[in-house]
């Protein structure tokens, strides 16, 4: 009876490894297909949002192609920056910068300046923040992120949301979001005049 009860239970534990085996060939599979896609999704997206903070009329090389990393001290952290050139001259460069302090975790942001430093545009690339608050920081949602261009490091005077007496505005019932990519967007700009001539003199070479 015990023999019995054992031969049993053995069975089921192989019928159970076996089903455990099958399902993680089965996701592994999954993975494996599908990757390439994701990769290409992203990579299509990264192109859209290039184009978007950086208008034709200042580019005419392969933004994506010139993608390199330079070590912030500030941040602690390596910033990925592509360089934007026009007959071969640089004229503007994006930035990577991320907001640490979101309402719902990071955010991560594309920022376009241009060589004399304003900003040709700012835009999310990834976000977690609450639906119907935070992510008016998306174009689709609303027009916020706009008022960035044209900016500058001495322009605004003050780089803060008006509830703490900058320019910029918040959103109703939701200060955090903009804060912290106000914040972000301004230590971009602080990056992009520390290590300006070494951006550029790469672009040069």
């Amino acid at each position: 009876m015990i023999k019995r009860h054992y031969n049993f239970l053995n069975r089921q534990s192989i019928v159970l490894a076996c089903f455990a085996l099958g399902i993680g060939s089965v996701l592994w599979l999954f993975d494996f297909t599908t990757k390439p896609q994701i990769e290409l999704n992203r990579q299509a997206q990264l192109e859209k949002t290039l184009t978007e903070v950086l208008a034709e009329k200042w580019v005419d090389n392969d933004l994506a192609a010139t993608r390199k990393k330079i070590f912030d001290v500030d941040t602690q952290s390596d910033r990925t920056i592509y360089t934007a050139t026009l007959d071969n001259q640089p004229t503007a460069v994006i930035i990577s910068a991320r907001a640490t302090d979101g309402y719902a975790g990071d955010i991560d942001l594309l920022v376009g300046i241009l060589i004399d430093g304003s900003i040709s545009g700012v835009r999310v690339l990834q976000h977690q923040e609450t639906p119907g608050l935070g992510d008016d920081i998306e174009t689709r949602k609303s027009n916020w992120i706009l008022d960035f261009n044209g900016t500058s490091l001495t322009t605004p005077a003050r780089w803060a949301v008006k509830r703490d007496g900058g320019s910029f505005d918040q959103f109703t019932g939701a200060t955090i979001t903009p804060r912290a990519v106000v914040k972000a967007v301004n230590r971009a700009l602080l990056f992009f005049h520390k290590y300006q001539s070494e951006i550029f003199s790469e672009a040069n070479d």
